[in-house]
C-alpha cells in the first residue's frame, strides 16, 4: 500500500551481489523535523516549568536580589548579618580564585537563598490567603472590611501574569470536615425524605457512627489529607469512575452542542477543518501554558487547573477490575471513523500545523474513500460501548501484538477522536424538538459501534456540517471540556470562517501523504464478543429517553430583576417539576466544583431542603401568594448556603464517601455508610457553564449560542437534568430518563418544569412586594458536570 511505504524511512534487500539500501528522504526529513519539534516543546515546558516553579516571583527578580546584596556590600554594610563571611568561610580553597571573587560568589549563594526563601514565604501567604472563604457567604456589594484588605493582599502577592498552572502550588489543600458536623448535616437533608419512624431508625444509626467506628475511620482520612493534595480526588476517580464495570456509554459519558441556530457551513469536511485546526490551536495554547488561569467569575480567586493537564493524548484502558487513564506528552495525529473505517490523519507536515483547508482536504480523502471496512471492523467500536471486562479480556487477547496493537495504539494515542457521521442532526424540519432530541442521542450514544468511547473526547461532524462532542468523565469534569469547546465554536466561525463557496480558507500542500486506514485481523471469536459488547450497548442506547429543549419566555435577567440567584430559581423549579410528576420528593444531586482547593473536582449540593418543600407544599396547597414569597426566599437562602458549603470544602458527600472507603481497606462494616452510599438519586442535576464571554459578543450574535450539553440518567427511575443559563432571556435543558421505568418520561418532565418556571416567575414577579428581608443576591459558584 502506499501509505505504508511512506511510513518507511529506508528498506534494504539482501542479494547475492550485496546489501542493497534505499533510503526515504522525505521521511527521514520528516523524523527530523518532528525531533525538531519534539525538542521546542521539551524547550518550552522547561521554561514554564522554571516560571511557574519560582512563583509568585519572576526569574528576573533573582538578578535583582543579587544586584541588590551587591549595592548594599560596595556600601560597607552586611544585610546578611554575617552569613555572606560564614559561606566564604566554608567554600572550597581555589588557588585561582581572588579573595575578592570569594566574597562575590558568596553574596551570590547567599542572595540565591534570600530569593528562594522569599518565594517560599510569597506562596505560603497566598496559600493562606486563599484558605479564606468568609468572602463566598457576604452579601453581594457589601463586602466587609476584613474582606477588601483580603483582596488587596491576593492581588498583591498573585504576582503578574501567571501562567494557566501558576497558582497549583499556592492552592490549598481541601480540609477533612468535622464528623459531627457531617453527619448533622446529611440527617437534616434526609429529613424531608423519611418519615418520623424511618427518620429515628437513620437517626440512631448515625449517633452509633458518629460515637464509634466514625471517630477511627475520621483518624485514617485525616492522615491521608496530611499525605495527599487531595483527600478526595484520588479515590473519587478510581471508585467512582475507573472501577465501574458497567458501559461507560450514557452511564458515565456526557455530550456537548453545536451552535443552536447556525451552522457555519453545509460542508461537512470543511467544519472538521477549521474546528480541528481549532483544537490543536488550543493545545498549543495549553502546552505553552498561555491560557490564563480559571477563576470565579469576577472576582481574583484562582481555580485549580490539574485537570487540563489530560485533556488531549489521553484514553481510558479497560482493565479487568479497575481501568487506568493513559497519557502521553504529544500526538501528531488524529484517529477518524468513517462508515466502518478507520484511519491515522497526521496533522503535523514539516513540522508544521497543517491549515483548516489542508485539513479539509484530508477529511475529504476519507470521505471519498472507497475501501470496504476489513473483517470484523465495522463494529469493533462497540467494545468500547459495552461492559467494562470482557473489552478488557478481548484487548489482553486480541490487540495485545502485532497489527491489531499497532492500529490500536494509533487510536490511543491520538489527540482526539473523530467521527463522519452521514446523518443529519440540529435544529431541523418540520418537528425542530424532536430533532433536538434526537441530536442528543446522536451525541450520547450514536450508533454505539461509531464512535469511541475510551477517548479522552471524541468530535462527531455530522454530514449536515452540525458537529458536538463526547467526553469521558474520568479524566475531567464538564467545565473543563466547555472551555475548550467554547474556544473552538468561536474560533471556527470568528476568527478562522469560511469562503464564499463554504470551504476552508487557506491553499493545499499537493504534497500531503493520503491519511492512513488502519488494518486489522479479528478473528471470529473476537467477532463475537464485539457482537455481545454491541448487544448490550444497544439495550441500552434503546432505553435511553431524551428531551432537548431552549426555554426562551424569560431567562437569567427576569430572574435577577426577582432578586434571586437564577442558579436557585432553577433548582427549586426542579423540585416543583418532580413533585408534580410524581407526587412525592426524592434525593437530589446538584452538582458544585471543589476547585478552590488544589486538584478539587465536585461535591454534591442536596438540592431537596426542608425549606423547598415547605415552600412546594405550601404553593401546592394552594397558601397565600405573600406566605408563599416568603417560603421561597427561605429556600433559596438555604440552597445559596448549601451551594458555598460544597464549595468550601464543608459538603456532605464526598466526606461519608471517603469515610466508606476507609471503612472498606480497614475490613469494617458500618450500617450506617452502607445506607448513605446505596440510596438513589432520583434526579441528578447539572449546571452546565458558558465561561469564555470575551470569545465574542454574545449581544451583537445572539443566534451564536451553543445549546449545551447533557448526560445519560443516573438511577434507572429518575431523571438526569442539565442545563445551562445563556444571555439574559434564554435557559437551556437536556433532559434525560429510561423508556424502562413506567413512571418516567422525559417530555413530560420537561413540560413540568416550563409549568413550573412560569408559575415561580408569576409568584415573584417584579410587579409583586418584596419583603424588607429580601436576600440580596451573592457571588455564585460555577457548576460541574
Amino acid at each position: 500500500m502506499a501509505e505504508a511505504h511512506q511510513a518507511v524511512a529506508f528498506q534494504f534487500t539482501v542479494t547475492p551481489e550485496g546489501i542493497d539500501l534505499q533510503l526515504s528522504h522525505q521521511a527521514l526529513t520528516e523524523i527530523y523535523l518532528s525531533g525538531v519539534r519534539s525538542w521546542k516543546k521539551r524547550i518550552v515546558r522547561l521554561k514554564n516549568s522554571v516560571i511557574t516553579g519560582v512563583y509568585p516571583a519572576s526569574p528576573s527578580s533573582w538578578l535583582f536580589v543579587v544586584i541588590a546584596i551587591l549595592a548594599t556590600m560596595y556600601t560597607r554594610s552586611d544585610p546578611s548579618m554575617g552569613l555572606i563571611a560564614k559561606i566564604q568561610e566554608h567554600l572550597p580553597v581555589s588557588q585561582s580564585m581572588s579573595t575578592q571573587c570569594q566574597a562575590l560568589l558568596s553574596a551570590v549563594l547567599f542572595s540565591t537563598m534570600l530569593w528562594l526563601l522569599l518565594i517560599f514565604t510569597m506562596r505560603m501567604c497566598l496559600k493562606q490567603l486563599l484558605c479564606y472563604h468568609r468572602w463566598i457567604f457576604e452579601q453581594h456589594g457589601k463586602m466587609s472590611n476584613t474582606t477588601k484588605v483580603w483582596v488587596a493582599l491576593v492581588r498583591i502577592f498573585s504576582g503578574r501574569k501567571p501562567l494557566l498552572y501558576s497558582y497549583q502550588g499556592s492552592l490549598p489543600n481541601l480540609p477533612v470536615p468535622v464528623i459531627k458536623d457531617t453527619v448533622k448535616r446529611y440527617m437534616e437533608s434526609v429529613r424531608p425524605l423519611m418519615d418520623d419512624t424511618e427518620y429515628e431508625r437513620m437517626a440512631k444509626l448515625a449517633a452509633e457512627f458518629e460515637t464509634g467506628l466514625g471517630n477511627r475511620l475520621q483518624w485514617y482520612l485525616k492522615l491521608k489529607a496530611l499525605w495527599s493534595s487531595n483527600y478526595v480526588s484520588d479515590w473519587w476517580e478510581e471508585y467512582v469512575y475507573l472501577r465501574g464495570r458497567s458501559p461507560i456509554m450514557v452511564n458515565s459519558n456526557y455530550y456537548g452542542m453545536d451552535f443552536l441556530y447556525v451552522t457555519p457551513t453545509p460542508i461537512q469536511a470543511a467544519r472538521a477543518g477549521n474546528s480541528i485546526h481549532a483544537f490543536f490551536l488550543y493545545r498549543q495554547k495549553l502546552n505553552r501554558e498561555e491560557i490564563k488561569p480559571s477563576r470565579i467569575p469576577g472576582t481574583v480567586i484562582p481555580l485549580c487547573a490539574a485537570q487540563y493537564e489530560r485533556m488531549f493524548n489521553t484514553t481510558r484502558t479497560p482493565g479487568e477490575e479497575t481501568d487506568t487513564l493513559q497519557h502521553w506528552q504529544d500526538s501528531d495525529h488524529i484517529a477518524v471513523y468513517h462508515r466502518g473505517r478507520y484511519f491515522r490523519l497526521k496533522v503535523y507536515q514539516a513540522g508544521r500545523l497543517l491549515c483548516p483547508r489542508e485539513i479539509e482536504f484530508q477529511i475529504q480523502r476519507i470521505l471519498d474513500d472507497p475501501t470496504p471496512p476489513s473483517k470484523g471492523e465495522a463494529n469493533l467500536g462497540a467494545l468500547t460501548a459495552g461492559d467494562r471486562t470482557p473489552w478488557a479480556k478481548a484487548r489482553a487477547k486480541y490487540f495485545s501484538s502485532g497489527v491489531n496493537k499497532r492500529s490500536l495504539d494509533c487510536i490511543e494515542k491520538a489527540a482526539f477522536f473523530v467521527t463522519l457521521d452521514d446523518d443529519e442532526q440540529g435544529m431541523r424540519g418540520d418537528d425542530p424538538a424532536a430533532s433536538l432530541d434526537n441530536y442528543a442521542k446522536a451525541l450520547l450514544h450514536g450508533k454505539c459501534y461509531d464512535r469511541w468511547f475510551d477517548k479522552s473526547f471524541q468530535v462527531v461532524y455530522f454530514s449536515n456540517g452540525k458537529k458536538g462532542i463526547n467526553a469521558e468523565h474520568a479524566w475531567a469534569d464538564g467545565p473543563v471540556l466547555s472551555h475548550v469547546w467554547e474556544y473552538t465554536l468561536a474560533t471556527d466561525c470568528f476568527q478562522l470562517g469560511y469562503n464564499e463557496e463554504g470551504h476552508c480558507k487557506g491553499e493545499v500542500d499537493s504534497s500531503l501523504p493520503r491519511p492512513q486506514k488502519l488494518n486489522w485481523e479479528i478473528p471470529p471469536e473476537c467477532e463475537e464478543q464485539i457482537s455481545q459488547s454491541l448487544a448490550v450497548a444497544q439495550a441500552l442506547a434503546d432505553d435511553v429517553d431524551m428531551h432537548v429543549f431552549a426555554f426562551r419566555d424569560f431567562g437569567k435577567g427576569k430572574i435577577k430583576r426577582c432578586r434571586v440567584s437564577p442558579d436557585a430559581f432553577i433548582q427549586i423549579a426542579l423540585q416543583m417539576a418532580y413533585y408534580r410528576d410524581r407526587g412525592t420528593f426524592c434525593l437530589t444531586y446538584e452538582s458544585s466544583m471543589t476547585r478552590l482547593f488544589r486538584e478539587g473536582r465536585t461535591e454534591t449540593v442536596r438540592s431537596c431542603t426542608n425549606e423547598t418543600t415547605a415552600f412546594i407544599r405550601a404553593m401546592e396547597g394552594g397558601e397565600a401568594a405573600d406566605v408563599c414569597r416568603r417560603l421561597f426566599r427561605t429556600a433559596s437562602e438555604k440552597h445559596q448556603h448549601l451551594n458555598r458549603m460544597a464549595a468550601t470544602g464543608a459538603g456532605i458527600d464526598r466526606h461519608l464517601f471517603c469515610l466508606y472507603v476507609v471503612s472498606k481497606y480497614l475490613g469494617v462494616e458500618s450500617p450506617f455508610l452502607k445506607e448513605v452510599l446505596s440510596e438513589p438519586w432520583r434526579l441528578s442535576t447539572s449546571q452546565i457553564p458558558f465561561q469564555q464571554l470575551n470569545l465574542f459578543d454574545i449581544i451583537r450574535y445572539p443566534e451564536y449560542v451553543s445549546c449545551g450539553g447533557g448526560f445519560g440518567p443516573v438511577a434507572d427511575d429518575g431523571y438526569g437534568v442539565a442545563y445551562s443559563i445563556l444571555g439574559e432571556n434564554m435557559i437551556n435543558f437536556h433532559v434525560s430518563c429510561k423508556h424502562s421505568c413506567p413512571d418516567t418520561d422525559a417530555h413530560r418532565f420537561g413540560e413540568r418544569i416550563r409549568k413550573a418556571l412560569h408559575d415561580l416567575l408569576d409568584l415573584l414577579g417584579p410587579n409583586q412586594k418584596e419583603p424588607n428581608n429580601t436576600e440580596e443576591r451573592r457571588p455564585e459558584v460555577k457548576k460541574n458536570l
